[in-house]
């Protein structure tokens, strides 16, 4: 499968939510295959909280040859979030104005802001309608925020594992990764390195929230009903800090998790109700049983209120990291959604 990474540079001040601005920015993007004529085979993918453009990358078992999103039908589009560490401009990103690098002087961006720079790209592109737009986790907010704010821009939206407010267990999970990475002293110094043993442990701490008490049962039990240390969640804690160092900062980190608390589609439009009833475009939405992060509950209160929404839920040992495993069971649900023209009767929420 032949992909195309590419930059869109903003050369012009950007506005913030919180207020302030960044000085231009740039978005790096991955795109698969070609548009058609009609431009009637668009799938917009939005990524989650630390993954890259490169959908295929992290998603390879719906994008790619043979798979769902296959790029010989469709023209599939993935951008990096801005404030990320893989080509956006973010906290490591220099300053135009200080030609230095932000790190602690990034602004503090918001879901909002995220999708506002998504939609100047939709701009530079000409694209001017979008068949699928779909996301998981966070990438799920960008895209609720985004059919919210341009409600005749879609065709098809498909949220997973996502909600319409970040819930303060959610925030309180980002916070207490922060305060990992606050804790190690380091974070307090200018560097790329900064504060990167403090987000090993912020990353050991999120995985928890990932996955689930089965999973771990499961997948990291004792070697031996005697055994008194070295256990295998230990050691996998470990991995998967030290794993998550080498591909990311403390700083990209830090903003992101930000972004995900600042998520609110209600915000400054009569509430979270009136929001979601301004979505236009055909809607399925995705939960998973046992994602302690993002509940059931949350994605029954999607599809309750976007009108017409169709509502499905997958069995997963996995938690909230089963948007990202469970290929075959996210396949089936979005090809039975699209074959039946978004009629899930047996699974709709009333």
């Amino acid at each position: 499968m032949q992909a195309e990474q590419k930059t869109f540079k903003y050369p012009y001040p950007y506005a913030l939510e919180m207020g302030g601005e960044l000085p231009g920015f740039e978005l790096a993007y991955t795109t698969y295959g070609e548009r058609n004529g009609s431009d009637t085979n668009i799938v917009w993918i939005c990524h989650a909280l630390t993954g890259s453009s490169n959908a295929h990358d992290w998603w390879d078992g719906i994008v790619g040859d043979d798979k769902y999103f296959n790029p010989s039908q469709h023209f599939i589009i993935c951008v990096n979030v801005l404030g990320s560490a893989y080509g956006s401009t973010g906290p490591l990103s220099v300053n135009p104005r200080t030609n230095q690098p932000y790190y602690h002087t990034f602004p503090t961006l918001t879901v909002r802001d995220v999708v506002g720079t998504l939609d100047l790209l939709r701009q530079e592109l000409a694209i001017s309608k979008i068949k699928i737009c779909i996301g998981g986790s966070l990438g799920g907010q960008q895209a609720l925020e985004w059919a919210v704010e341009k409600p005749d821009l879609f065709d098809e939206l498909i949220l997973i594992a996502s909600n319409a407010l970040h819930s303060p267990w959610g925030i309180a999970f980002n916070e207490s990764q922060r305060m990992a990475i606050e804790a190690d002293p380091t974070y307090k110094e200018e560097s790329d390195e900064a504060g990167a043993m403090g987000m090993r442990a912020a990353r050991s701490i999120a995985l928890l929230s990932y996955r689930n008490y089965d999973t771990y049962n499961f997948t990291q039990a004792r070697d031996n009903p005697d055994q008194i240390d070295d256990f295998r969640a230990s050691s996998y804690q470990q991995y998967q800090g030290d794993k998550f160092v080498k591909r990311f900062n403390a700083f990209s980190y830090w903003a992101l998790s930000k972004i995900m608390d600042s998520h609110n589609v209600g915000r400054n439009r009569g509430g979270i109700v009136h929001a979601l009833g301004l979505v236009k475009a055909k809607t399925l939405v995705l939960g998973i049983k046992s994602d302690l992060l993002f509940p059931l509950t949350e994605q029954q209160f999607l599809a309750r209120h976007i009108p017409d929404a169709a509502f499905q839920e997958i069995d997963s040992l996995y938690g909230h990291d089963g948007f990202l495993i469970e290929y075959k069971q996210l396949t089936q649900v979005i090809r039975a959604w699209q074959e039946t023209n978004g009629q899930l009767q047996m699974a709709r929420i009333r």
